[in-house]
C-alpha cells in the first residue's frame, strides 16, 4: 500500500512554497501537487509544514486517497499508476495499461502461451485504434463491433482476439468497480451488445494408416543444414504418433524427473492450470521409439529430458520448425499443398485409428489422449490405472507400423477415386451383380464371361419388372468376386437401359 506525506519543494519567486503530497509506493517516490501554498513562516527549517489549516487540509486529502486505494489491489501498480489513479478520480482509465498488467499476471501463473494470445489480441486492438494507450471510454459497442469486423478475413483471430479482450475487460470491471460501495470506475460494458463470431473450424485431417506408412518410409529430402528440418519433422511426428498423440509443447517441456521406469509422467501444458487433477498422465514408452528417445536425449547437466531447448528458445518455435520439416517431406512425396500435414495431423490420426481400426470407444480415446472429462471429482478419490491407454497405444502402433492392414480411413479415401478408372472386369473372373430400385433388389446375376460393366447391366435389365416408370433411376452394384472390388453405377430407364 502506498504511503503519503505533505511536503514543500522549491520556493517560488513570490516567497511562497507550493504544497505537494509525497507518494511512496514499491520503494518509488512521486508527488501530487495541491492547490495550497504556505509562506516561509508556515514551514519549519527542515521544510515540514506547520501551517495548521494547510496541514489539516493535507490530512483530509491523504485520508481520501487511502480510502480510494483500499478499494483495489494495488500490489502490481507502479507509483505513476497510483498517482494517475488518484489524480483522474472518476475520469477515464487506460485499458491498454490494465491489459498489460493482466498479461503479466498470466505469465506469473505459468500461462505463457495464453499470455501470448492476449498480447497478440491487444497489439491488434491498439493498431486498430492507432494508439498504445487505448482508454476504456473508447471501447464502445460500436467501436468494438467495427474492430471485430476488421478481423472477419482471419480464420481463428476473429474469435480468439475478442474473447481475450473481453476477458481483460471483465477482470477490470471485477477489480475496479465496487458496487457495494458505489465505486463505479468503468461505467459501460460494450460486450453486452457485441456479437463475437466463431472461428473457422478446421477439418480434422487425420490420415490413413497407409498414408502414415508412406510418410514414414519416404526418403528424406536433401538439406544443407547440420540438423535437417525434414529429419526433425519425421522424428517428432513418429514420437507424437507413438505417444498417443502427445503435444509438442509437452515433449519440449519434459524434465528428467518426468521419466520414471519406462514412462513419461507429466502434466499436460494446455490444461494443467484449468483442471483439478492438473492434467496429470503417464504414458509408457514403446520399444519402437527408443532409438528416437536416445537420439534426442539432453545432456546430463540439463534439467530437460530432450535437447530441444538447445536449438529452440520456445515451444512455439520448436513446433514451427517441426511443422516446416513435415511440410518439406509432404512436398517431396508429391502431396498437393492443400493436403500437407502438420504435427497435429498425427495426433488426429492416432485418435482416428484408435477408434476406427482398433475398436476403442470415444471415452477410451479421450482418456488415452489426456482429454478433460466430467469425472474430476471421482478422479480425486482414486489412483488411476493408465494401462488401458498403454495397451491401446500399443495396438495403434502395431496397426500402423507393423502391419499392412488397410485402415477404414484408407477405405474411405478410395471412394474419392472415380470407380470407372479403378474397376475393370475380366471374362475369366466371377461377377456378382445386383440391381436396386427404391432400395429393393429387382434383379441379380452371378456368372463369368463379362468383359465390361455394360455387359453386366445388359444381362440384368431383362429381369426388371415392367412397373418401373420411364426416366427413373436404377442403381447397380457389381462385384468382382475374385478381387473383392465393387463398382456402383446409376442408369436411367429410357436412356441408360
Amino acid at each position: 500500500m502506498a504511503t503519503f506525506k505533505p511536503c514543500v519543494q522549491k520556493q517560488r519567486a513570490d516567497g511562497f512554497y507550493p504544497v505537494y503530497i509525497r507518494v511512496t509506493h514499491q520503494r518509488k517516490v512521486g508527488f501530487i501537487k495541491t492547490n495550497k501554498v504556505v509562506s516561509k513562516k508556515g514551514v519549519t527549517a527542515s521544510k515540514e509544514i506547520k501551517d495548521t489549516f494547510v496541514s489539516n487540509f493535507c490530512t483530509t486529502v491523504i485520508l481520501d486517497y487511502t480510502n480510494r486505494l483500499n478499494a483495489f489491489d494495488t500490489t502490481r501498480w507502479s507509483v505513476k499508476e497510483v498517482i494517475d489513479f488518484l489524480q483522474t478520480g472518476d475520469s477515464d482509465i487506460c485499458f491498454s495499461e490494465y491489459a498489460r498488467q493482466h498479461v503479466g499476471r498470466l505469465i506469473s501463473n505459468g500461462q505463457d502461451r495464453t499470455a501470448r494470445n492476449y498480447e497478440l489480441a491487444l497489439g491488434h486492438l491498439e493498431r486498430y485504434f492507432g494508439t498504445t494507450q487505448v482508454m476504456f471510454s473508447q471501447l464502445t459497442s460500436t467501436a468494438v463491433t467495427l474492430w471485430i469486423k476488421s478481423l472477419e478475413s482471419t480464420h481463428r483471430a476473429k474469435e480468439m482476439y475478442p474473447v481475450c479482450m473481453r476477458q481483460v475487460f471483465r477482470a477490470a470491471v471485477k477489480e475496479m468497480n465496487d458496487y457495494d460501495n458505489d465505486i463505479i470506475r468503468i461505467k459501460t460494458n460494450p460486450w453486452i451488445k457485441v456479437q463475437i463470431p466463431q472461428s473457422d473450424r478446421t477439418t480434422k485431417r487425420a490420415i490413413s494408416a497407409e498414408d502414415c506408412r508412406r510418410f514414414f518410409s519416404a526418403p528424406l529430402p536433401p538439406s544443407k543444414m547440420v540438423d535437417p528440418l525434414p529429419e526433425l519433422g519425421h522424428d517428432i511426428a513418429k514420437l507424437v504418433l507413438c505417444l498417443a498423440g502427445m503435444n509438442t509443447i509437452d515433449l519440449y517441456e519434459l524434465k528428467k524427473e518426468d521419466y520414471k521406469r519406462g514412462r513419461f509422467c507429466y502434466k499436460r501444458a494446455k490444461t494443467r492450470h484449468s483442471r483439478k487433477d492438473e492434467a496429470y498422465f503417464e504414458m509408457r514408452i514403446e520399444p519402437v521409439i527408443m532409438p528416437l528417445i536416445e537420439k534426442y536425449k539432453a545432456d546430463d547437466d540439463s534439467p530437460y529430458f530432450f535437447n530441444f531447448h538447445t536449438r529452440y528458445s520456445t515451444a512455439d518455435s520448436f513446433c514451427a520448425n517441426v511443422n516446416n520439416g513435415i511440410k518439406k517431406i509432404c512436398k517431396s512425396i508429391g502431396l498437393p499443398k492443400e493436403k500437407w500435414y502438420s504435427v497435429y495431423t498425427f495426433r488426429h490420426t492416432w485418435a482416428t485409428i484408435a477408434q476406427n481400426d482398433c475398436g476403442a470407444n470415444i471415452a477410451e480415446v479421450g482418456f488415452a489422449m489426456n482429454h478433460s472429462h466430467g469425472h474430476t471429482v471421482t478422479r480425486g478419490y482414486i489412483k488411476l490405472d493408465f494401462t488401458p491407454a498403454w495397451e491401446l497405444n500399443a495396438k495403434v502402433i502395431d496397426f500402423v507400423l507393423f502391419s499392412t492392414k488397410k485402415s477404414k480411413q484408407g477405405m474411405a479415401d478410395d471412394i474419392d477415386n472415380p470407380v470407372d478408372k479403378q474397376f475393370k472386369l475380366s471374362p475369366k473372373r466371377m461377377v456378382y451383380a445386383r440391381a436396386y430400385f427404391q432400395g429393393a433388389v429387382i434383379a441379380e446375376v452371378t456368372d463369368i464371361g463379362f468383359s465390361n460393366v455394360d455387359e453386366v447391366i445388359k444381362r440384368l435389365v431383362p429381369k426388371f419388372p415392367s412397373t418401373i416408370p420411364l426416366r427413373s433411376e436404377v442403381t447397380f452394384r457389381i462385384k468382382d468376386v475374385d478381387t473383392e472390388k465393387e463398382g456402383i453405377y446409376v442408369r436411367t430407364k429410357g436412356k441408360g437401359f
